[in-house]
């Protein structure tokens, strides 16, 4: 898992060209104005997925995973708290869906962290995350993930 700010994501485009795809378009597309939706960045390889939506309360939520794609998550409006946890050998409350790449855990989060306008995330696919989380309150946020195919 990495977390910081846009303005220095040059640092992780040596993880690879698709890294580098990823963040030339967050930097260069004006995501304020982006409808909610899926944009095409390299194919299936590396795409955004735009979403919008209200922080809920942690008490209802699950930690999430992945296997076949990297999170690049970006917070383009609002905030949000994170939790954040390892993947080791825990058994998923909801299996995995290859459809959707996509699992469920019941494991509370190690830690939390708050994002913030301007902020990314990177989880990898070892990397349990529960987004979407309110700061204090509910509030509105856009969100936009970059999906890097492993």
């Amino acid at each position: 898992m990495i977390l910081d700010d846009l303005s220095r994501s040059y640092r992780y485009e040596a993880l690879g060209e698709k890294f580098k795809k990823a963040f030339e378009w967050l930097r260069q597309t004006h995501t304020q104005t982006l409808e909610k939706g899926k944009y095409p960045i390299d194919g299936e390889e590396v795409f955004a997925i735009v979403n919008e939506y209200e922080t809920v309360d942690p008490s209802g939520e699950k930690m999430e995973a992945h296997r076949a794609h990297i999170d690049v998550q970006y917070v383009a409006k609002g905030v949000e708290m994170v939790g954040h946890g390892s993947l080791r050998n825990q058994v998923p409350s909801k299996a995995y869906d290859p459809e959707t790449d996509f699992m469920l855990f019941d494991d509370p989060p190690t830690f939390y962290t708050r994002f913030e306008q301007g902020m990314f995330a990177i989880f990898f696919p070892e990397d349990l995350h529960m987004p979407n989380l309110e700061a204090g309150s509910s509030c509105p946020v856009k969100k936009i993930v970059v999906k890097i195919k492993v």
